[in-house]
């Protein structure tokens, strides 16, 4: 491969011009050179960071890749490595991470999206119910490979309310605790957030069976602060856009260096 074309004063970035294009406070431009989420940048006579297009397209990856809430170890773990391949200059190396990482969202998107059509199927009682003796606790977790701790979690967040035997005092799981228990497993296993399941059952509880997949992804006014995983589908489906921006920045870096 040719070697790249030596900077001219015409190309030079300063940090406050880095900072302008992509949107950022000059410090975080700063950051991303400590972080190794670009190459390493050269100083003038003066110490001055001497910023090339090379430099401001490295940021601008990763920026798309790394801005925002953080949607599950996965993807972050994909996100950086890719990120930091860009900033060694391997930019065709870097390709191959990018379309990796386009299948790793896709999915996560995928599995995402098949636990909210079991989930549909579920409340509109079109899903195989398989009758269950009343069950312990212990006995539901060996029968759904969960642990007695997540199942009782789930009960202190209110996702599920377990009748109680009236000698004994035990919470006995029968039919359709441990179905909704396997629906809550499900949806958690697929990345949804414990709040966006609470969200999505209180609405089915009170008897609203359409529009669960809205619930899931819709956070309320009440919600303050909220997760990735709170708004999973939405935030998926936004990683799948950002995975495929990555790609053609990192093709039209690869044609560059050509």
């Amino acid at each position: 491969m040719p070697r790249s074309k030596r900077t001219t004063s015409s190309q030079i970035l300063h940090t406050s011009d880095i900072a302008k294009v992509v949107g950022i406070h000059p410090n975080t431009v700063r950051l991303y050179e400590v972080w190794g989420f670009i190459s390493p940048v050269p100083r003038s006579p003066s110490g001055y960071r001497l910023f090339s297009p090379i430099h401001l397209a490295q940021i601008q990856i990763a920026r798309t890749a790394l801005h925002g809430p953080w949607p599950g170890q996965n993807i972050r773990r994909s996100a950086l490595a890719l990120t930091r391949k860009t900033a060694t200059g391997d930019f065709d190396a870097a390709l191959k991470l990018a379309k990796q990482h386009l299948v790793i969202v896709k999915q996560e998107r995928a599995e995402a999206e098949t636990a909210a059509r079991v989930l549909e199927r579920w409340a509109s009682g079109k899903t195989a119910k398989k009758k269950h003796r009343p069950l312990k606790i212990g006995e539901a977790a060996k029968l759904l490979h969960a642990t007695i701790d997540a199942i009782r979690n789930w009960e202190r967040n209110g996702l599920i309310s377990v009748p109680r035997d009236e000698h004994s005092g035990y919470r006995l799981y029968g039919t359709a605790e441990i179905n909704r228990l396997r629906v809550i497993q499900m949806l958690r296993q697929a990345g949804y957030s414990p709040m966006a399941i609470l969200r999505m059952l209180l609405q089915l509880d009170q008897g609203k069976k359409k529009n669960l997949r809205l619930a899931l992804d819709t956070p309320r006014p009440d919600e303050d602060a909220y997760t990735a995983s709170d708004r999973w589908l939405s935030t998926l489906a936004e990683q799948e856009a950002r995975a495929r921006q990555m790609m053609a920045q990192l093709k039209k870096l690869v044609r560059t260096k050509q």
